[in-house]
């Protein structure tokens, strides 16, 4: 009997077979939707093409300015005072014409424009400046019309007739402390000492010495008449009013 136990003892029938081990928790991720790679896509090509437009547009006015300023500086004995960086004509100034009706600042873009400014009685520095910008402009020969006189009128008064037909100047309106904003005289002067120079992108570039020689002022103008040349081209001559 103890052997018959002995037996089913040792039975490989009789062992207990070991549990098979607990299957993994399975865990279920939930996948994210993929982002729209075209949608991404076509925002960044756009963009890129975009900025591609703006750079071939301003690549001839960025060369002639790096030509002018950077590239040849020894052969380059400008007579005017570079202003550095250039000043904006603020889009807000306050212009109006002889009419008193607001004359927007981005008008005044489009040609090279030699500016002066006074009140409308116009003293003798006022006469001599008018005399100037109009000889200087008749100098310029077939380029003469790239270049636009504009006077800029402080005391809200209105020049006589007799003074705007003798030179040619285009005349705004300007409250003397706004204009103040955009030109400024050098250390020792008044703003209505000089003649200022102004780009046809509309920045201030130049400020021309108080009582300058002509021909000097000249050859500056024809150095920047010649950088320019690629880019450009006359069209706004009198679309302030005057010839």
């Amino acid at each position: 009997m103890s052997g018959s136990n002995l037996f089913a003892a040792g039975d490989p029938r009789n062992v207990k077979k070991p549990e098979a081990p607990a299957a993994p928790l399975a865990m279920t991720v939930h996948e994210m939707q993929p982002p729209d790679v075209t949608a991404v896509r076509r925002t960044s090509v756009g963009r890129w093409k975009m900025l591609a437009v703006l750079a071939v547009c301003a690549a001839p006015v960025i060369a002639s300015y790096l030509a002018y300023y950077v590239v040849r500086p020894e052969t380059r004995t400008n007579y005017s005072e570079l202003i550095l960086p250039p000043v904006a004509i603020p889009a807000n100034l306050p212009l109006r014409d002889l009419q008193g009706t607001p004359v927007d600042a981005v008008s005044l873009h489009g040609q090279w424009l030699v500016v002066t400014v006074a009140d409308a009685a116009c003293d003798e520095r006022c006469g001599n400046n008018l005399v100037l910008m109009r000889q200087l402009r008749e100098t310029l020969g077939r380029e003469k019309d790239r270049v636009d006189k504009v006077w800029l009128v402080t005391d809200q008064a209105t020049p006589s007739e007799e003074l705007l037909q003798a030179s040619g100047a285009s005349a705004l309106l300007v409250d003397r402390a706004e204009l103040s904003k955009w030109l400024a005289p050098a250390a020792g002067f008044s703003i209505e000492d000089h003649l200022y120079i102004v780009d046809p992108l509309g920045q201030w570039m130049m400020r021309v010495p108080a009582d300058p020689e002509p021909s000097r002022l000249k050859r500056d103008l024809d150095r920047l008449l010649r950088a320019s040349a690629s880019w450009d081209q006359a069209g706004r001559q009198g679309s302030t009013g005057q010839p």
